[in-house]
């Protein structure tokens, strides 16, 4: 699969076998997500490859305990809505129950923090499908990302103290019929384009 071709079937999977990842992939994916821009070269992300079923069973519950405790307004966003009344609901999995979690942190006083975590998720993203595995990006952990139960629960993994999470992907094989991502070309309904001579 050419580098085109990943990026236009790349499609956001929501629904995981329990599969582990083998690592040569996630090694392919993880080199994919250093190779990406950053601001000024400064390479400061901090990957968090999260593959304990444990782990990620405890930031399911913490996310759901948060999240639950949230007020919705008119005007919040439409996933952190859903993320809030389906936390208050019960049940709520932020991740879709997928094998590898990569959270990804940056500095906090970094002024290009997010922009070079978003580089490295769509990188991982576009390898993981080249790779035949689904992937999809997860803002839950960006939300909460100055939560303080949260903050120490990621520091005990490994995060630094100057750190916080800017985004997260995860992966694994796809539940479809054949095991690999969906890949159909979606029509495209937004991103205007205007070219100035």
């Amino acid at each position: 699969m050419d580098a085109l071709q990943a990026i236009y079937t790349r499609r956001s999977t929501r629904n995981y076998l329990p599969a582990a990842v083998e690592p040569e992939k996630l090694d392919r994916i993880l080199e994919a997500a250093k190779q990406a821009p950053s601001g000024g070269n400064n390479q400061t992300n901090h990957f968090l490859v999260i593959r304990s079923r444990e782990v990620i069973q405890n930031l399911i519950e913490m996310t759901e305990k948060a999240f639950a405790q949230m007020d919705i307004a008119e005007d919040t966003y439409a996933s952190l809505k859903h993320a809030i009344a389906a936390s208050k609901k019960g049940g709520y999995v932020f991740c879709y129950n997928a094998p590898v979690l990569i959270a990804v942190a940056n500095r906090r006083d970094y002024g290009n923090n997010l922009a070079d975590c978003a580089c490295a998720i769509e990188n991982m993203m576009v390898a993981a499908n080249a790779l035949d595995l689904g992937s999809c990006w997860i803002n839950q952990l960006r939300w909460l990302n100055e939560e303080p139960a949260l903050v120490t629960y990621l520091r005990s993994l490994g995060m630094k103290e100057n750190e916080r999470i800017y985004g997260a992907v995860i992966l694994g094989y796809p539940a479809t019929g054949n095991g690999l991502p969906n890949r159909h070309l979606m029509a495209q309904k937004g991103n205007e384009i205007t070219y100035i001579d």
